[in-house]
């Protein structure tokens, strides 16, 4: 007889590991607790029901998005399928029409004869082959079981996210390398230097008083993110971690005495301390990405991108996330999860979807993808997948499982994940092509190894260019 996988969330990642599981003979449970249980976000009972944008972003097959798409297409992602199927005009970006594409997942997962879709909340860890896909707003019952499983410490319940930047977009010019009472450091490093070469810890982008006082003055008069009724306990939660414009509205020299304190710093271009400075942490092994040090903030996208500008050393940043603060629930996957998204002590369960840590659509479809495809090759003694991290799903994989566990947050796909090729190449888009085609390379070699079976859904639509 074969055995039955129980599956937990009817979001993007738990309708595409079931889809996966079952188009390869098993049977499957999934358990949706909408519209018994309702969440805070959700409006409908519909299944892969999106409940922010309905965009899934790039398009472009150089760009993060772009390659993380073409690659799911490539494995037979029923989710990314559906999308296109019902994509909407967006330039270069996917965006769907929400209740065109929820009714089709969820007639899709309903009407596969494989699949019993049970409409109750999980409110325990089953025995046996289990997939964990609960998203951000994993109920409260089944929370408590999830602590209990990885110990309390390792599974957070609210999100507040620094932005990152993309370390070859900082004007080294202006910002300079140095850790704070560094005096052996040489503080006149330029980025041509090379950032894994080079002493300090830190980049530093120094503001003197009139910057300073002007950039003070932009951080409390942007938009803000309203938060929701559900989400507010944020401002509780968060005293040691608060977003910056709160402090700011504390006083002007707020910011100064906290995340942009300059002690033990000299700005190499005045031999002088700064009047206030921001610190970049690297955020990645391969030291593309930096992370802005306590500058977590309820800002609005648009409006924050142009606060953080104003930034000496970040006029022409590119900003792989920006900060927010939300609700959110995920696991410590650097602690807890192999990067074939198994879990570390019980080989029968699997994670999927944001609860791991990878932000957005596009990534939590990945997660179900990989979750499901392994499930079914560990129930046959085969290896599980485990792709090179020149793909971008073997890159976003690795960088859960093995991202610093004391400062691990929520990553969504970008370019800042991938290896840096091993020929320097000149100029971003000639770069970013060059890790497109490597990844589509890699993940066809890797595939072809693996004798991975793809099954396509009906429609397959190309991704654009």
């Amino acid at each position: 007889m074969t055995q039955t996988i129980t599956i937990i969330g009817g979001g993007l990642a738990g309708c595409e590991a079931a889809w996966q599981i079952a188009n390869r003979g098993f049977q499957v449970r999934l358990y949706e607790m909408r519209p018994q249980h309702p969440t805070e976000a959700h409006i409908t009972d519909r299944l892969a029901e999106l409940v922010c944008s309905n965009s899934m972003g790039s398009t472009l097959p150089d760009r993060a998005l772009g390659i993380l798409k073409n690659e799911l297409l490539r494995m037979g992602s029923l989710i990314i399928n559906t999308a296109f199927r019902h994509a909407l005009p967006a330039g270069s970006a996917l965006a769907v029409g929400r209740e065109e594409f929820a009714e089709d997942v969820t007639a899709t997962i309903h009407g596969h004869p494989n699949i019993q879709v049970i409409r109750a909340e999980a409110t325990e860890i089953p025995t046996g082959p289990t997939i964990i896909g609960t998203g951000p707003l994993t109920s409260s019952a089944l929370t408590e079981k999830i602590q209990a499983l990885t110990d309390q410490r390792h599974l957070y319940f609210y999100d507040a996210m620094a932005p990152i930047v993309m370390a070859d977009s900082i004007d080294m010019t202006v910002a300079f390398r140095q850790s704070r009472y560094d005096k052996d450091s040489d503080l006149g490093h330029s980025a041509e230097d090379g950032a894994k070469d080079v002493e300090g810890d830190y980049i530093n982008c120094p503001l003197n008083r009139a910057e300073y006082e002007a950039f003070v003055e932009a951080v409390i008069a942007a938009p803000k993110t309203e938060l929701k009724d559900f989400e507010k306990e944020l401002e509780r939660y968060f005293e040691g971690c608060m977003p910056i414009e709160a402090l700011a509205s504390r006083g002007v020299q707020s910011l100064a005495f906290g995340p942009m304190r300059p002690v033990g710093l000299t700005d190499p271009r005045t031999g002088r301390r700064p009047y206030a400075v921001v610190q970049l942490r690297q955020d990645n092994v391969a030291g593309t990405l930096y992370n802005m040090v306590g500058f977590q903030t309820n800002m609005k996208w648009g409006a924050q991108e142009a606060v953080l500008r104003m930034i000496p050393g970040l006029q022409t940043a590119e900003f792989v996330r920006l900060g927010q603060m939300h609700r959110n629930t995920f696991i410590n996957s650097p602690t807890l999860l192999q990067p074939t998204l198994q879990f570390r002590t019980r080989e029968d369960l699997f994670f999927a979807g944001q609860i791991t840590g990878t932000e957005g659509y596009v990534g939590s479809t990945m997660g179900g993808v990989i979750a499901g495809v392994n499930m079914v090759r560990w129930l046959q003694g085969q290896p599980l997948l485990h792709l090179p991290p020149t793909t971008m799903i073997g890159a976003l994989l690795h960088y859960i499982t093995h991202a610093d566990a004391e400062n691990f947050q929520p990553m969504k796909a970008n370019m800042g994940l991938l290896p840096e090729m091993a020929t320097p190449i000149r100029g971003k888009m000639n770069r970013y092509a060059a890790y497109a085609e490597r990844a589509q390379q890699a993940l066809e070699a890797y595939l072809q190894a693996e004798k991975f079976e793809v099954l396509t859904p009906a429609v397959v639509v190309a991704v654009p260019g």
